[in-house]
């Protein structure tokens, strides 16, 4: 591994690391609601990435981006995914269902899976479509066994699914590309921010000095990542950082399970068990698709040899 490799590979640990250990952040930040929270995080995200942005004087693809009905649609309809997506997370963990949450996000990939299938007519080989079914089993399971759908994993692994899908036809770079979907919807957040602090709900000064100064870096711990992770995936190799991108997950479901100590049933252990096993298949499958591309692309040993 060179040390461009190297360097991607920790700073996709340090993203996805990060990202597990979201909960910690957002629970401290209880009981500010949720809907303040997220206002705060689309101002302040805007407010860091416009000085990103400043100081890499990276302003020359902002007029044409403007001008373009195409970009603005795209990244507008992104920019409202990632507030809901960003909601319903915030609300989650800070109303016990971090353990649900990570479920989100473990079955992401699997969902991003079967929209490439229906919107971009792409080929899913049986072992993919076998652990699609197996993980399709999971959540059935899951909804019987409790009465009712996983619907905060459901909307987390859907709406960040559908925002992978626009972002795949996009055309700016990571900072970029969010700083058009937080402007699109600074202004609705702004406008009930202050509308909050006005009838004295919102959190700015409302909960004390402590939880005033976490709100006023939700910019910061927002972009932070997302430049890591923008980095990193032009450094190592999309196998790699589909095997990291399981370390968010991970740590959300432990840090639910050990710290904010959730119920974990003998059903729940089931439900997600099988949808961690479908996640094994899929990676599996994956590994061994490509070690046979790898032997078949390989030249026989006799032209090596000059037989």
């Amino acid at each position: 591994m060179s040390s461009e490799e190297r360097r991607g590979m920790w700073l996709a640990i340090a993203c996805y690391t990060t990202w597990g250990i979201f909960p910690l952040y957002f629970r401290l930040l209880a009981p500010v609601p949720a809907i303040d929270i997220l206002a705060n995080r689309v101002i302040w995200s805007l407010v860091f990435l416009l000085g990103l942005l400043t100081i890499r004087q990276d302003w020359a693809w902002l007029r044409p981006a403007l001008r373009s009905r195409r970009v603005m649609l795209l990244y507008s309809a992104a920019g409202i995914l990632l507030a809901a997506n960003w909601y319903t997370y915030i609300w989650g963990v800070n109303a016990g269902y971090v353990i649900e949450t990570s479920l989100g996000y473990f079955i992401n990939p699997l969902v991003s899976v079967l929209m490439g299938v229906f919107f971009l007519h792409e080929r899913l080989r049986g072992g993919q479509w076998a652990a699609i079914a197996l993980a399709a089993t999971g959540v059935v399971f899951l909804t019987v066994s409790y009465g009712q759908l996983p619907w905060i994993a459901l909307i987390l692994a859907f709406t960040f699914g559908f925002y992978g899908l626009l972002k795949k036809h996009g055309s700016l770079t990571s900072t970029q590309g969010l700083t058009v979907e937080a402007g699109v919807i600074f202004l609705p957040a702004l406008v009930l921010l202050i509308y909050r602090e006005l009838n004295g709900a919102g959190g700015l000064g409302v909960y004390g000095w402590g939880k005033t100064l976490l709100l006023l870096t939700t910019g910061v711990v927002t972009v932070l990542p997302l430049t890591w992770f923008a980095t990193a995936a032009r450094r190592i190799p999309l196998s790699l950082l589909g095997v990291l991108q399981y370390i968010a997950p991970t740590l959300q479901f432990l840090v639910g399970l050990l710290i904010f100590q959730e119920a974990f049933s003998q059903t729940k252990l089931i439900g997600f068990s099988i949808i961690w096993a479908a996640l094994i298949l899929y990676w599996a499958e994956g590994m061994i698709h490509r070690q046979r591309g790898l032997r078949m692309a390989r030249p026989p040993a006799s032209i090596l040899s000059g037989k």
